[in-house]
């Protein structure tokens, strides 16, 4: 069940060029928002050099991979979404910005239209009471490659109705993910397992516990884990994972989900993993 058939993504950086590349490969019509021509393009050329990752790896075909591209418009026009019965906000990370989009949004789309935050921490409830159709806003999170990774935590606020969680659903089977079905609490249900378990792997090393490579390798070794938490940290970014806990521990109070010493002191040095050449470990 889904009568999904044009999906707008707000957003064209890492995530949103994925969940719209991911969404054109899956047959669906595409536009792709930006506030500025500059990070729309770099969006664009992000699709183009992924599409033809999985071309020259021969898993996906030249006419495929064409296709893909036709079917996503880039725009820097909002209401260039008019026509969207789903648009997934992947903006930045700041109530304020989602808050305004969403009320544009609300005004623009046809009544059935829903709408969804790819948020990894913030409130969703708290998007959907500015709008109208507060039944029809639910969170979609994806997860880093996006066109790779499997998971989308499809998250249900106390206004969410079933039926739109059940075209939520349909529409990330659609994508070829498996979706799975979070509350509306900061960190939903991969964040409020893994920060804390991240956070704890940061104080073990701060505390001079075991060496970096040791706890990774531990970690690895020892659970099955594809990367230790340190790598993982370098590879979600230092100042990503500051942000979200510190949401967290405002949420929970919760120790366990404070940011250590040393992530602050980390993060203040600019020193946010592989996005900076610099974490617990140097890529430069």
């Amino acid at each position: 069940m889904s009568d999904i058939r044009k999906v707008g993504v707000c957003g064209a950086g890492l995530m949103g060029n994925g969940i719209a590349q991911t969404c054109a490969a899956a047959g669906f019509d595409v536009v792709l928002m930006e506030v500025a021509e500059a990070p729309l393009q770099k969006g664009m050329a992000s699709i183009t050099k992924s599409l033809d990752k999985f071309v020259e790896k021969q898993k996906l075909s030249q006419a495929d991979r064409d296709a893909t591209l036709e079917r996503i418009k880039a725009t820097t026009d909002v209401k260039d979404l008019k026509d969207c019965d789903l648009v997934i906000e992947a903006i930045i990370e700041n109530m304020d910005a989602k808050l305004k989009l969403f009320n544009a949004l609300d005004d623009l789309l046809g009544p059935n239209g829903i709408i969804c935050s790819n948020t990894s921490s913030l409130c969703v409830i708290e998007m959907a009471a500015g709008t109208k159709r507060a039944d029809r806003v639910a969170g979609l999170h994806f997860f880093n490659p996006v066109p790779i990774m499997k998971l989308v935590e499809v998250v249900k606020t106390i206004a969410t109705s079933q039926e739109t969680i059940d075209k939520l659903y349909a529409f990330a089977k659609k994508l070829g993910k498996e979706p799975v079905l979070a509350q509306d609490t900061p960190g939903f249900i991969v964040n409020r397992l893994l920060i804390p378990y991240l956070l704890y792997a940061i104080r073990v090393y701060e505390q001079g516990l075991a060496s970096r490579e040791d706890i990774d390798k531990g970690m690895k070794l020892g659970c099955g884990y594809p990367m230790g938490p340190l790598e993982l940290l370098d590879f979600v970014g230092l100042d990503t994972t500051y942000y979200i806990a510190e949401i967290m521990f405002d949420e929970f109070k919760d120790p366990m989900m404070a940011p250590p010493t040393l992530l602050k002191r980390m993060v203040l040095a600019g020193q946010y993993g592989r996005k900076s050449g610099k974490g617990f470990y140097d890529y430069n």
